[in-house]
């Protein structure tokens, strides 16, 4: 007992562990791939045994059978199923193939819910049955049913089959077997060749069998036939009375209730009846038509027709006007009449006339004559003859009253240019067409225009050579006999194109100044407005732009500057767009009056602060000069006893002449700087060469011992010249006084080198 409960307790656990050893174990399965084959082919014959052949190739675990589900599919539709658990093929036999067949198949197979689908493979099948063809009867009357069966041997799907008489075909019916059954009636008496054909449909395509066996069908004609008669049939009037029938000959008693007879006059129907139809009419000239009786029996129809001739009582009447034409609320008159009657059935005064409707206001005057005013507004009338119960209308008249035409208005399409042709458009608000229009000066004829259509315009072209001669044009307008209206005066302004431009500058050109406030006024003949434009030394901008409503305007600079300066000209055009331009004007402008005194003022202070430095230079030169110079006396030649000629040397000199040879004389020696009052010139000349100085002279006077001694040296040295012949001591009586310019002696002094000249290397003077 204890082995049991242990191998019980084993096996248990190995079931546990291992679940696909015990009986309810799963399999594990894939399925790796499946194909379909056509056998022997893809293309067969008719009548060809195929085996289409379906391939799985499936992979499983263990030694348990796989429940296997097999679809085929032909183009997309399963038409076989099977669920197998074997592993072998799949075969979907198509014994005894047909074009039917044909078609694109497809297998799948699915395990347990996992599937997989091969591919397309197309089967065709060549070649379809001869269709056969039987009739029930051979020989049948006209209307009599046969029964056509037509049949496609072995064919299967869905078959249209076509039955033909005399290679006409006269039936078509679709089935989905191969074998159809029709009822035919003829109708047309003699022999008939019948046979059938048919074809299947193979989506997407369709094929085409023979033709059957052909089968001969006689039909015979049936003894039954209409009569149509008509009382009288001749020499019929309009207003006489006709009587019509329609019969049936030779008809069965077994054909009651299968008959149908319908009398007619061509598209009006008249009367219906079984076996027999009785009218009776008043004939009318319109009656000569087709009468047609027609009996129906099932599918046979048989007809008997008869034309009858009726002569007309009298004719259509015709409504005419006149006049012609007529204005609203002029007089007309409608004349209404029959223009031929049957003299040997009526008498013309039996012919009576009538207008319709009565509303139409006009008063009879005489036999078809109607007199009255037109009205305000188009109208129709009709006449009405009648004579014997006869009634005949006319067609109708229209009658549309012409409206007077209103006062023209005169304008002018665009802007009227002064020398150019312009367009003058005359117009009437209302007035009926057509309207003639005519183009006055002055009461003068100019030109003439018709308007025919609608929305037709009269133009005219003329061309205005003075301002004023446009308010001298008028029109007219006419549309009837009657005095034509005149439009006003034409009222419009002439563009005269503009000329002469000017360009005035202000102020005057030879006294602009910077800080002036300049105006460029353009000014040209012709009429406003007229746009100016501006430009400066010949650029396509312009540099202002105005519209003005005068003849002239401005372009104003404020406080000009010298970048102002250039060539300023002016273009101005108007409606008429002719572009004139000025002659060009240059502006300089120059500098300004406080400027100019500036560079003066400037100019005089430079020239002053040049002369101080210039006189200050020379009165120190001159100061050293005076503080280093001896005085040289010389005796006069023997000529010139009353003179003595003194000589002024530089410091150098000075310095070296000997102390022994300076006698004590009574000479007093000056130099004088010339005037400030000098030029520039001589200013300048200054700048370069020693002042000039002037040596006062006087004759030698005896000596006075209370003078001071001459300063040698650097000191200023003051000699004094006198002569006294006498050796007087007066001083009062001087000889006579000689200035020497010392200017012959400026070369001699230029010779000195150029630090001697140099202000700041001047010695202190000596007290």
């Amino acid at each position: 007992m204890g082995r049991f409960l242990l191998l019980l307790s084993c096996t248990l656990v190995s079931n546990y562990l291992h679940p696909w050893r015990g009986t309810n174990a799963q399999t594990m399965f894939t399925i790796r791939d499946i194909s379909i084959s056509l056998e022997p082919g893809s293309d067969v014959m008719r009548g060809t045994n195929v085996t289409v052949r379906c391939q799985a190739l499936v992979s499983s675990s263990g030694t348990g059978q796989l429940s296997r589900e097999y679809t085929i599919f032909k183009d997309g539709v399963t038409v076989y199923t099977k669920t197998t658990s074997s592993s072998g093929d799949l075969l979907y036999r198509l014994p005894d193939a047909r074009v039917s067949n044909a078609g694109k198949y497809k297998c799948n197979i699915n395990i347990k819910g996992k599937q997989m689908t091969s591919e397309a493979k197309k089967l065709t099948v060549t070649g379809l049955s001869a269709p056969l063809l039987h009739l029930n009867n051979a020989v049948v009357s006209e209307g009599e049913e046969v029964t056509a069966r037509c049949t496609a041997p072995g064919e299967t799907g869905s078959i249209i089959f076509y039955f033909y008489d005399d290679a006409k075909e006269i039936l078509e019916d679709r089935v989905n077997s191969n074998l159809s059954e029709v009822k035919l009636r003829f109708n047309t008496v003699g022999i008939h060749k019948m046979y059938c054909a048919y074809t299947v449909l193979v989506t997407p395509n369709s094929f085409r069998s023979d033709k059957s066996n052909a089968v001969t069908i006689s039909v015979r004609e049936l003894s039954i036939t209409p009569v149509l008669e008509i009382f009288p049939y001749s020499n019929i009037y309009e207003g006489d009375t006709i009587d019509i029938t329609c019969t049936i000959r030779n008809l069965m008693p077994d054909m009651h209730g299968n008959v149908h007879l319908y009398l007619s006059r061509g598209t009006q129907l008249l009367s219906r009846g079984d076996t027999n139809v009785n009218h009776s009419m008043i004939a009318l000239a319109k009656d000569s038509e087709e009468f047609e009786c027609r009996l129906e029996m099932g599918n046979v129809v048989k007809v008997d027709t008869k034309k009858i001739l009726v002569t007309e009582l009298f004719s259509v009447p015709t409504l005419s006007m006149s006049p012609s034409e007529v204005f609203q609320r002029d007089h007309m008159t409608l004349s209404c009449r029959s223009d031929s009657f049957a003299s040997e059935r009526l008498h013309r005064d039996e012919l009576t006339y009538s207008l319709d409707p009565p509303e139409s206001l006009l008063l009879p005057k005489g036999t078809g004559v109607f007199s009255g005013k037109a009205l305000l507004y188009e109208f129709n009338y009709t006449c009405i003859a009648q004579a014997k119960g006869i009634r005949k209308y006319s067609k109708p008249l229209t009658v549309i009253p012409k409206v007077t035409v209103s006062t023209p208005r005169i304008s002018v399409v665009g802007r009227p240019v002064l020398g150019r042709p312009i367009k003058v458009l005359c117009q009437s608000d209302i007035g009926s067409l057509p309207i003639n229009y005519t183009l006055l000066k002055d009461y003068e004829i100019l030109s003439t225009a018709s308007v025919k259509m609608p929305f037709e315009q009269a133009l005219f072209t003329v061309t205005i050579h003075q301002p004023d001669e446009i308010n001298k044009l008028m029109c007219e307008a006419m549309n009837s006999p009657k005095e034509a209206p005149l439009s006003k005066r034409l009222d419009a302004t002439v563009v005269v194109p503009l000329s002469h431009p000017t360009l005035t500058v202000i102020p005057v050109l030879p006294e602009i100044a910077e800080g002036d406030h300049l105006f460029l006024i353009c000014g040209v003949k012709g009429t406003p407005p007229i746009t100016f434009k501006w430009y400066r030394d010949g650029s396509n901008n312009p540099i202002f732009t105005t519209t003005s409503d005068k003849n002239n305007t401005d372009y104003q600079i404020q406080a000009l500057a010298k970048g102002d300066s250039g060539t300023y000209y002016c273009e101005a055009v108007n409606h008429a767009n002719n572009v004139v331009r000025s002659t060009p004007v240059t502006i300089e402008v120059r500098l300004a009056l406080w400027k100019k005194a500036v560079i003066v003022g400037f100019c005089l202070l430079m020239v002053s602060v040049l002369v101080v430095v210039i006189v200050l230079c020379f009165r120190s030169k001159r100061g050293k000069r005076e503080a280093a110079a001896e005085l040289s006396v010389k005796p006069s030649s023997p000529k010139s006893d009353d003179s003595l000629t003194v000589i002024l040397t530089h410091d150098t000199e000075v310095n070296n002449a000997a102390p022994g040879k300076v006698e004590r004389v009574d000479i007093s020696v000056w130099s004088e700087r010339p005037p400030v009052t000098a030029n520039d010139e001589e200013s300048s000349m200054v700048s370069n060469e020693p002042d000039v100085e002037y040596t006062e002279v006087v004759h030698p006077q005896p000596a006075d011992p209370s003078r001071a001694p001459l300063k040698k040296g650097t000191e200023t040295v003051y000699s004094e010249l006198q002569n006294s012949p006498h050796g007087a001591d007066d001083h009062q009586g001087y000889g006579s006084v000689e200035y020497a310019d010392l200017n012959g002696e400026q070369h001699e002094m230029n010779h000195y080198p150029v630090e001697h000249s140099n202000c700041q290397d001047l010695p202190v003077p000596v007290d």
